[in-house]
């Protein structure tokens, strides 16, 4: 099958291609004749190979070669650098002290990262030398990069190894051209809080540092989305989030194999001659095959119990089934590794005695690497393969069984917690720790009639002829070019078109809009906020021919003096008081003195440990701010706070508040949701647009009719239809209006 020139349309962008991953695209061996390179042969490096030949191919002869960082054994420190440079790759080896290294791969990466991401947090160890060694690393392979990386250069950072590397080679190099992708699962935010705070900071920033971060499926996407905004807080509009001078685009892109080199190989002579030696070996009995590396969160205990059972409940099968299970040695000197091999290898021995017989053993068990000849003799004389990962952030073993069965039989049982499951329907799905579940899935696959295998089996091999290895690299290297394309400096997922034209077409316009954070900057001391010069006349004309009601929790005197000689309608302290154009306050909630001094006196405790924080008292509200307080606990003790607050006892029915780090308590009678309800039921409005940044604004979201424009600014969960990234979005969009009247 002809591979298609994917970099064609990438050549005229970037001078040149840099892949950072932790291990390089080949081994390097020293012998006495001199230096040898082996070429790996993993889905990573079998793209990027083939990059490197397009791109020559579409360069000439004197294209450029693939640029790869990664780290190298230190007896290897005295080899000169031309000798890790072959036909494709110019490798550049990082050193790392023994000791540092040892911290960080075995322990950050493999002790902490590796069992907590699987879903495996009593596996996970929490030592802070492991953190501090991940820094260490993350900064050499830094300073590697830093040495070699020339502007328009392409920089593609993988997996979880260097999660730290792309905001340090931003600040490093802010012009830099940077992805990164991730190549084991991204778990929930329960999982990622389960990390020191600092370091889930650091962790999330370090990704942020990207422009582009790719994940395997659509849920690790959502997961990685939401821990942005618990952890780092940024807004997010639709697949990008955003920061104050850049967004970050964040896509799936499931990661395939080289479907041709399993097609064709499949039909190796030598692969049919070891195909039919295995067949006779087991006496034609029907097949079930397994390969893993040797991990916990591989679940090949409870295959074998789901094997177990059913052999138990099915013993017409018995002497008919044979299940040839290898896993690959991995990590083996390793305490709870062995613990894991001496697990399976009991298990297979108990299944073995229980069932087998002189001339039956129901599994086949091995310790051992295959060759690809061995490997491709089993995937195309199995009749099923037993695919059952407890955690697996693809599964390529899968797809590799597939791309081997030209002869379209065969069943494929997966288990759902592969990413592979999401692009795979026509597999047989199951749950991989309901043994009943496998024993099921086994008795179906193993009498499934060759029509419906061949059915199932055409659709997943022409899936993955179609998303193939090369693909997934072109597709996630296509995103710099989406990047590129996106050039509105709004940032928001309003459909702008649409939004001016029932702008222009209205007749009775309403705008309801926030002041601290929305009108105007948040700044950490609230007295010195102001519109900008250039949002002044904007404002002022956009209140001469609509209906503007600047809504805030600013007290009177504020909100007037900012506001003086605009016709607008003010309301402050979150609907405690309204004044309407030419006309004097007029006070809606009825003052009451009872609750504000314990309030008042809860409230200076949080002073008295937090000097940084401070009260403001208004005239119906009472306030906390906090946002100059730098202590880490500072977010659980607001929340302390708000929770004290609301059993302070009161006449009075109060609302307690946590704002953009402020918790503010006042009477309830009126808020932002019940004074946008009266504004807008007092004329017959065509168009209303209300924004906001903060929890009070919710109320006025949720308060006004479902086809209003409610414009929801920053990060959060919220009622609003749409989101404006920034506040000065907000000034960016309210120009837009101020032209259309301008303009007509």
């Amino acid at each position: 099958m002809e591979r298609k020139n994917y970099m064609s349309n990438l050549n005229g962008t970037y001078k040149r291609l840099i892949i950072v991953a932790y291990r390089l695209p080949f081994s390097i061996k020293q012998t006495k004749e001199g230096v040898s390179l082996f070429q790996n042969s993993g889905g990573l490096v079998s793209a990027v190979l083939s990059m490197a030949e397009q791109m020559g191919q579409s360069a000439g002869d004197s294209g450029p070669k693939i640029h790869w960082i990664g780290h190298c054994d230190n007896s290897l420190k005295d080899i000169q650098q031309s000798a890790f440079e072959d036909e494709h790759f110019v490798a550049h080896p990082v050193f790392v002290d023994e000791d540092v290294h040892q911290a960080f791969y075995e322990g950050f990466c493999n002790d902490l990262i590796w069992p907590l991401f699987h879903y495996f947090p009593t596996f996970a160890s929490f030592q802070e030398n492991y953190f501090d060694a991940y820094q260490q690393v993350n900064n050499r392979f830094l300073e590697e990069l830093t040495s070699i990386i020339e502007p328009g250069d392409l920089v593609w950072i993988h997996d979880f190894q260097l999660m730290l590397l792309p905001d340090l080679l931003r600040k490093a190099v802010p012009e830099a051209t940077i992805g990164y992708f991730f190549h084991i699962p991204f778990p929930t935010f329960e999982i990622i809080k389960l990390l020191p705070r600092t370091w889930r900071q650091a962790l999330m920033n370090g990704l942020l540092g990207a422009d582009v971060v790719g994940f395997h499926t659509a849920d690790y996407v959502k997961h990685f989305m939401h821990n942005v905004s618990e952890v780092v807080g940024l807004p997010i509009i639709e697949q990008r989030v955003v920061l104050d001078d850049r967004s970050v685009f964040v896509g799936d892109f499931p990661i395939s194999i080289d479907f041709t080199k399993f097609d064709e190989g499949s039909q190796l002579e030598a692969v049919a001659e070891m195909r039919q030696h295995y067949q006779q070996l087991l006496n034609g009995n029907k097949i079930i095959f397994s390969v893993d590396r040797l991990d916990y969160a591989k679940g090949i205990t409870y295959r074998l119990q789901g094997y177990e059972r059913f052999l138990t409940q099915n013993p017409d099968w018995h002497n008919n089934v044979t299940f040839v299970m290898t896993v690959v040695p991995s990590r083996d000197k390793i305490g709870h590794y062995q613990e894991i091999k001496r697990e399976i290898e009991e298990t297979v021995g108990r299944i073995n005695g229980l069932f087998g017989t002189i001339g039956w053993r129901p599994i086949v068990y091995s310790y051992l690497s295959l060759t690809f000849t061995e490997l491709l003799a089993l995937y195309t004389c199995c009749d099923v393969a037993l695919i059952t990962p407890i955690r697996d952030g693809m599964n390529l073993v899968c797809k590799e069984f597939i791309a081997s069965r030209r002869d379209n039989q065969g069943v494929l049982i997966l288990s759902e917690l592969a990413g592979a499951a999401q692009e795979l329907p026509d597999a047989l799905i199951i749950n991989p720790t309901d043994t009943q579940e496998v024993t099921a899935a086994i008795k179906e696959a193993l009498e499934m009639q060759p029509a419906e295998q061949q059915d199932r089996m055409q659709k997943m091999r022409q899936h993955l002829q179609n998303h193939n290895v090369f693909r997934w690299s072109h597709n996630f290297l296509s995103a710099f070019m989406s990047d590129e394309s996106w050039q509105s400096e709004l940032a928001t997922n309003l459909p702008i078109q649409s939004f001016i034209d029932a702008y222009q077409k209205a007749q009775h316009r309403l705008l309801l809009v926030d002041f601290d954070g929305t009108l105007a900057p948040i700044v950490n001391d609230p007295a010195k906020a102001q519109l900008s010069p250039t949002m002044q006349p904007v404002l002022h004309r956009l209140a001469e021919q609509n209906d503007l009601a600047i809504i805030s929790g600013r007290n009177r005197a504020f909100l007037e003096n900012a506001f003086r000689g605009f016709p607008v309608t003010l309301v402050a302290e979150h609907g405690s008081f309204i004044k309407k154009p030419d006309q004097d306050w007029q006070l809606l909630d009825m003052p009451a003195s009872d609750w504000i001094e314990p309030v008042r006196a809860t409230m200076n405790e949080y002073v008295d440990a937090y000097p940084e924080s401070f009260i403001e008292e208004k005239e119906t509200t009472i306030v906390w701010h906090y946002r100059n307080a730098k202590a880490e606990d500072i977010e659980t003790k607001a929340v302390e706070l708000a929770t004290r607050l609301l059993s302070t006892p009161s006449a009075v029915k109060l609302t307690v508040m946590q704002g953009s780090k402020v918790i503010e308590v006042r009477t309830a009678q009126h808020s932002k949701g019940t004074i946008a309800q009266k504004l807008f039921e007092q004329t017959d409005y065509d168009f209303i647009v209300s924004m906001g940044d903060d929890t009070t604004d919710e109320d006025m979201f949720r308060q006004l009719p479902n086809w209003a424009y409610t414009l929801k600014v920053g990060a959060g969960i919220t009622n609003a239809r749409y989101r404006l990234a920034r506040q000065r979005d907000v000034e960016m969009l309210l120009q837009q209006l101020d032209e259309v009247a301008i303009n007509h």
